[in-house]
């Protein structure tokens, strides 16, 4: 009776340094967007732009992670997992130097967008190593666990990058984001295996490459399942774009009271995906999926309600926010791992598409926040629009909503 602890416990401190080496990985993107955001009204000062031009570095950055998610995540199924984090993490820390002493703001989001090219290696190869160790609710589970470990970035990057904003500029933040690239690079390096095995590496050129992403295009259900998370990522990076203009130059917050509120939401991503983690062993993803986006949906009404109304000021606007961010840590992890599910086989090239979807959602969704205004109301209205788009592809390109419709085991 004394083996059964015996041989838990390896497996379990075996997940846990997995889930905290990938989370570091797949964080590296979230803290190059988080740590910048409190200095994002100072940059578009200090190089004489229109806020929605310094919003556009955001942006850019989702954008270029789309692009890179699509070239990187076959080379991971050809080449293995670790070169392309090593590359990627070496070209993160040049271009955040470049980032660091760049004198305009056109040159600052094209940099931006190489920077999210390039940390899409770190993100894909992460998802991609969770597909070749685990399955199904298993991996449904890891992914909640490693919201956990990305959960850290809005707790921790905006305190930081206030801390920088305060004593140095916005430019440090780059020099402190290269000298985390340093550190991430030595840890892949020392501590990282290899996942993929020579034997189970797809060869060939351009042409495999086009065929594997031929057959992901047509699985109808793969799609609907893959564009979800960009959904959220949409909800939560018009959140993003929009909260250091509403919050501090609408509702006149300091840089240090916008971190502490950013990181109060940042608790309800992290709260979601450890109940998501816990509920996906009894419940299946695809139920907790659908209900999340429905609530969801709820949620961010309510905060449409709240901005235009003005109802319960600043208090009712962060509460309303709360809730809508609350559900984020259900959608991503159910999502990718139902539709990671469904291609194991080319588990890269599968990442790939749903980070690309991801990143790209977003990245193309998140500005209108900027071109509506920028206030509030249009901070919630784009976030309304994006779930109420995920519960259209949800109902319509899926039995999700069907009882018994759904075929797939898990």
């Amino acid at each position: 009776m004394s083996s059964t602890p015996a041989t838990s416990a390896p497996r379990s401190r075996s997940t846990v340094r997995w889930v905290l080496m990938l989370g570091a990985l797949a964080t590296l993107p979230a803290f190059t967007v988080d740590m910048y955001l409190p200095s994002l009204p100072d940059v578009a000062t200090d190089l004489n732009a229109d806020p929605a031009l310094a919003q556009l570095t955001l942006s850019g950055m989702l954008v270029g992670g789309a692009v890179g998610q699509l070239v990187i995540g076959p080379l991971s199924d050809r080449f293995g997992r670790r070169l392309p984090v090593i590359v990627g993490l070496s070209l993160h820390v040049v271009t955040s130097v470049l980032c660091a002493i760049v004198p305009s703001i056109g040159a600052l989001i094209a940099l931006r967008v190489l920077q999210g090219f390039f940390n899409a290696a770190s993100q894909v190869s992460s998802i991609a190593i969770i597909r070749d160790r685990f399955t199904g609710s298993d991996a449904a589970r890891i992914l909640s666990r490693l919201m956990l470990v990305i959960g850290l970035a809005p707790l921790l990057a905006p305190t930081i990058g206030s801390f920088i904003a305060v004593h140095a500029d916005w430019r440090a933040v780059f020099w402190v984001l290269a000298v985390l690239g340093v550190v991430l690079g030595a840890i892949v390096l020392r501590f990282l295996p290899e996942t993929l095995p020579v034997e189970r590496r797809r060869t060939g050129g351009a042409a495999t490459v086009l065929r594997g992403y031929a057959t992901l295009f047509r699985d109808r259900h793969f799609l609907a399942l893959a564009v979800l998370p960009g959904l959220g990522m949409a909800v939560l990076m018009s959140y993003v774009v929009g909260s250091p203009f509403v919050l501090q130059e609408g509702y006149g917050l300091s840089h240090g009271e916008f971190a502490a509120l950013f990181a109060v939401n940042g608790i309800g991503l992290v709260l979601s995906a450890q109940v998501n983690a816990a509920l996906v062993r009894r419940v299946a993803p695809i139920r907790l999926l659908r209900a999340a986006i429905t609530l969801q949906g709820v949620f961010a009404l309510a905060l449409l309600v709240v901005a235009v109304t003005g109802a319960g000021g600043v208090l009712g606007l962060l509460l309303a926010l709360w809730l809508v961010l609350s559900m984020q840590g259900f959608i991503p992890p159910n999502a990718s791992a139902l539709a990671l599910s469904r291609h194991g086989e080319m588990a890269g090239t599968a990442a790939a598409v749903i980070g690309a979807f991801q990143s790209g959602v977003a990245g193309l969704v998140s500005p209108l926040v900027g071109v509506l205004g920028g206030d509030a109301v249009a901070m919630a209205s784009v976030m309304l629009g994006a779930v109420a788009t995920a519960l259209l592809v949800l109902g319509l390109a899926t039995p999700a909503f069907r009882r018994g419709g759904w075929h797939h085991p898990v």
